[in-house]
């Protein structure tokens, strides 16, 4: 079977290689929270969406499991692309497409209609992950996780601002707008990015087919892919849990909060971001598996302190803060050791362990919207708290001289 034709720096030239232009990162970082934050828009307006439609919570809680069950899919048929297309004109199309199903979401007649349109949009919004190889690639060595980091770091902070401006604009006029200026948002990230990103040749140039064989093979053949896209899958389903239900928690006794209140607790929340860079640098210096053990055990106090304090807006926000740091910790630290696995392949490998983990992050956002409906905050709790410790025995498998 053939493998791929990889186009690769010569030596001299990665020696030389400069650190991007701050213009350039900073573009990069506002570019992936503003595309991400589509995947997110949804989750504090559940409430919103299902009195709009006349559907239940676990119903509501769909519009979540669809975009993400999407994004999945982008990441596995579409990010391998990155290796195969020149990345400022797949970028391009992408967030053509995806303006397209935003502007479908926000024009929703139908319940049905706004689970596809949803789908759609978050199929390509993967977009993201064709940004974090390519900053990966414009790194050298001995910066990348830090300038990961920082482009991750508005990764974090798109996903978490998501909510206060979905819940902002909702409240001073539908839930509708918020979709349609998304929308905007993308078309003009498109002309952004079609004359700010550096032309960039392709690394291979097999065809379709070959290239996701090449990436299933990499899946095969790099434990430590498989297992950091496990450890991120685990993280992201309790966090997806968390921010899924919280709407419904705020919104209700004993905090009757209104979609203003819910925004500004998620704003709280983005704090957790700040430790992207941090984390980057603990990478670079080769700690980040004792960072990832450290995440896990702080995922699940967080969860601890959200149970107990579920009557204390003060502990609820602790534990977002602890819950969003511990999963930035483990995201950075995974994309550093995965990004070395194969520096010819980067789109393909991040392919798989996004995939991976925003698989758990439907499932989460699923389990979590059952678990409420079922047994409220506390079960949803006990969720987010077990889920992380028995990672956290996983991770005690490890062989430490690997830094998986």
């Amino acid at each position: 079977m053939a493998q791929p034709e990889a186009v690769t720096p010569s030596p001299a030239a990665q020696q030389q290689q400069q650190t991007p232009p701050a213009w350039l990162v900073l573009l990069l970082a506002v570019s992936c929270g503003l595309t991400v934050a589509n995947l997110y828009y949804a989750q504090p307006l559940l409430n919103e969406l299902r009195e709009a439609f006349g559907v239940g919570e676990a119903a509501a809680g769909g519009v979540v499991t669809a975009t993400q069950i999407g994004y999945a899919a982008g990441m596995l048929l579409i990010v391998p692309l990155g290796d195969r297309v020149e990345n400022r004109s797949l970028v391009s199309l992408l967030l053509a497409i995806t303006c397209a199903g935003l502007v479908a979401t926000g024009l929703a007649p139908q319940f049905s209609v706004l689970l596809i349109a949803s789908l759609v949009a978050g199929s390509t919004s993967v977009v993201v992950q064709i940004l974090i190889p390519l900053t990966a690639d414009l790194s050298p060595d001995h910066a990348r996780g830090r300038i990961v980091g920082r482009v991750m770091s508005g990764l974090l902070f798109g996903i978490l601002l998501s909510r206060v401006a979905a819940s902002l604009l909702a409240e001073v006029t539908s839930w509708r707008v918020v979709f349609l200026i998304s929308a905007g948002l993308m078309a003009v990230l498109a002309v952004a990015l079609r004359f700010g990103l550096p032309l960039r040749a392709p690394k291979t140039s097999v065809h379709y087919g070959e290239l996701l064989r090449s990436t299933l093979r990499l899946a095969r053949d790099h434990p430590a892919l498989r297992r950091r896209a496990l450890y991120q899958a685990a993280m992201f389903g309790v966090f997806s849990a968390f921010w899924t239900t919280i709407a419904f928690v705020l919104t209700s006794a004993p905090f009757h909060y209104s979609q203003l209140g819910v925004g500004l607790f998620a704003l709280v929340g983005a704090a957790g971001a700040a430790i992207a860079p941090l984390a980057g640098r603990w990478a670079d210096h080769g700690h980040g598996r004792v960072a990832t053990g450290a995440a896990f055990l702080l995922c699940a106090v967080s969860f601890a302190i959200g149970g107990f304090g579920s009557h204390s807006v003060i502990l609820l926000a602790v534990a977002a803060v602890a819950l969003d740091m511990a999963v930035q910790t483990t995201m950075v630290s995974g994309q550093h050791v995965i990004y070395a696995l194969d520096p010819t392949a980067r789109a393909r490998v991040n392919s798989i362990y996004l995939a991976t983990f925003f698989v758990g992050g439907a499932a989460g956002s699923e389990i979590g919207s059952v678990a409420y409906h079922l047994g409220g905050w506390p079960a949803v709790s006990v969720f987010g708290a077990a889920i992380p410790l028995i990672t956290l025995l996983w991770w005690t498998t490890e062989r430490r001289a690997a830094d998986h």
